[in-house]
């Protein structure tokens, strides 16, 4: 169950969880929600409670365009309004069950919630990633890469940042050569949800909402980040989703909410050694 207050915000009536641990929301939080053009959606991926919470605050917001991380441009250009009306359609058009995303049933009452809206799809195609491995990121990404910062480096304290958590994220069983490119990896991807954010703010107007993963909602360098780099022009806000019981989603955001947590068997405990037989 979410433990809630309620914020003054208008626009999306957002309720907010009352942990003043959790809270971050400020008056000037408070007049950027009124505002926005864009609104990310975080989510932890595997936690049902919280695309529930995304599905409810779509229904909300009315958004005209929602922009999915967990699809591809192609993917979303295939949809037709007949799929949308059967969940196993929808997923079968999707080809969601090859994808390694969590269980479709998850995230289709967010299509539901979206009701006419245009939907885009956000995710890096695999060639991109594989370049990214030898290629600089501003060749990788294209022309645009410029407004997103990718012809240039992080600085220093934030590139060891990112590398630290990329190492804890891989259960610190990445080689060290492979930090840099998983921190490129994911500039690339934060760039690409930005970019298309915009695209569809520019073809449809707002307000735009984007399903993405905590870590790209964040507003201190994710897409909300880029986009302020790229529009500063563009109000957007950003809602992290943390888990009862557990740390907060790292980095910034405009509000933060909290849902029951989900049991999840330790990812890492492939990587650990097998105990010595006894004696």
């Amino acid at each position: 169950m979410m433990r809630s207050v309620q914020l003054c915000a208008p626009l999306l009536s957002l309720t907010l969880v009352a942990s003043a641990a959790l809270s971050q929301e400020s008056e000037a939080d408070a007049q950027r929600l009124e505002e926005a053009q864009v609104v990310f959606l975080g989510e932890v991926h595997d936690n049902p409670a919280h695309h529930a919470r995304q599905a409810e605050l779509v229904a909300e917001i009315r958004p005209v365009a929602v922009v999915f991380e967990m699809l591809t441009n192609e993917q979303a250009a295939s949809i037709q309004p007949e799929y949308l009306a059967d969940e196993a359609a929808l997923a079968d058009r999707l080809a969601w069950d090859e994808s390694g995303w969590p269980d479709f049933s998850m995230y289709y009452p967010i299509f539901q919630a979206a009701g006419e809206a245009a939907i885009f799809g956000a995710a890096m195609p695999r060639e991109e990633a594989r370049r990214a491995r030898n290629e600089p990121l501003d060749r990788v990404f294209g022309p645009s890469a410029g407004f997103y910062g990718l012809d240039e480096g992080l600085p220093p304290e934030q590139q060891a940042e990112r590398e630290a958590m990329q190492m804890a994220a891989h259960c610190d069983a990445l080689p060290a050569d492979m930090l840099p490119v998983m921190v490129g990896i994911q500039r690339l991807r934060d760039a690409r949800l930005a970019e298309t954010a915009l695209e569809a703010l520019s073809m449809h107007g707002a307000p735009v909402v984007v399903i993405t993963g905590n870590g790209h909602a964040r507003t201190d360098w994710g897409a909300p980040a880029l986009i302020a780099m790229a529009a500063p022009e563009v109000p957007v806000a950003a809602l992290g989703q943390g888990e009862a019981g557990r740390d907060a989603p790292d980095g910034r955001f405009d509000l933060l909410e909290e849902t029951e947590a989900v049991e999840r068997d330790d990812p890492c405990a492939a990587f650990e050694s097998p105990e010595p037989p006894a004696n």
